[in-house]
């Protein structure tokens, strides 16, 4: 035992035959070394978030804000609600009319339809026609945020006015539930009050604000939803539908009526409902 005393060697322990006790001096052990089931001692080794590192288990960018990134995500798409007033008021509908349109369809893409044959002289079934077949898609959102959107009959009823492009992209991009959750209804909510804005503005200042196109605020909302879109990119199911959309676009667009294209394009999401192998005992 350390600090114990211990007899000089050949010589007795008695009182004649004991000389000055020896102090044995302990050996310092030998540190442990890891062994084959043992971790490496924490900020030793190669770490996934270290710069260089590479492979599999290299992090991955962290996806965008759900909240920060649905505010300036609303703040471009406000600015094509601006342009719609504007042509809703030049195609011949009131101040209420478009402010009552955006508040009750809130699909862009349904709307400039629906004003778009309406000004050009098409009758109210034609131009109904038009907005319904653009809207189709959101059916399609809608089975993709099943398991996003959950809660009472009136929460569902609620979050089917939001089911827009821009909060399907917002809520898949996240990869927490909670994230995903909080990126719909918050781009969702964010969009839908500055279309609304955009297009009270655009109605009341018609011709004195002119189109926001010549200020190039349409390449805004174009380069906000291609960085929603490049998360799901690395994965396969993403590189699938992307491909599959492409396609389907291309192939129709020169022989399609309007809006035929974007909707069979937008049906491409459908792979994500695709049973997936389980993993690990998980699916």
């Amino acid at each position: 035992m350390p600090g114990t005393l211990r007899p000089e060697p050949g010589r007795g322990a008695g009182p004649l035959g004991a000389r000055a006790a020896v102090p044995s001096s302990p050996v310092p052990p030998d540190p442990p070394r890891p062994g084959r089931g043992d971790r490496e001692p924490e900020g030793r080794g190669p770490q996934a978030n270290d710069p260089g590192v590479t492979g599999p288990g290299a992090s991955e960018p962290p996806p965008p804000h759900p909240v920060t990134a649905s505010l300036v995500l609303g703040l471009a798409v406000g600015a094509f609600g601006i342009s719609f007033g504007v042509l809703a008021t030049s195609g011949g509908l009131s101040t209420a009319q478009a402010c009552a349109m955006s508040l009750l369809v809130f699909t862009g893409a349904s709307q400039f339809a629906a004003v778009a044959v309406v000004d050009a002289g098409g009758s109210t079934a034609a131009a109904l026609g038009s907005a319904l077949l653009l809207a189709a898609r959101n059916g399609a959102y809608g089975l993709s945020l099943a398991d996003v959107v959950r809660g009472r009959l009136a929460t569902r009823l609620l979050a089917a006015q939001l089911v827009i492009d821009e909060s399907t992209a917002m809520a898949t991009a996240q990869r927490d539930p909670a994230d995903q959750r909080r990126g719909f209804w918050v781009a969702g909510a964010s969009v839908f009050v500055f279309w609304n804005l955009g297009t009270l503005l655009g109605a009341l200042g018609g011709d004195a604000i002119g189109d926001p196109q010549r200020y190039g605020l349409d390449a805004a909302f174009p380069a906000g939803f291609v960085a929603l879109v490049v998360p799901h990119l690395r994965s396969l199911d993403g590189r699938l539908a992307a491909a599959m959309g492409v396609a389907l676009a291309l192939v129709l667009v020169p022989v399609a009526p309007e809006g035929v294209p974007v909707l069979a394009a937008s049906l491409a999401v459908l792979l994500g409902l695709r049973a997936r192998p389980a993993t690990g005992g998980e699916r």
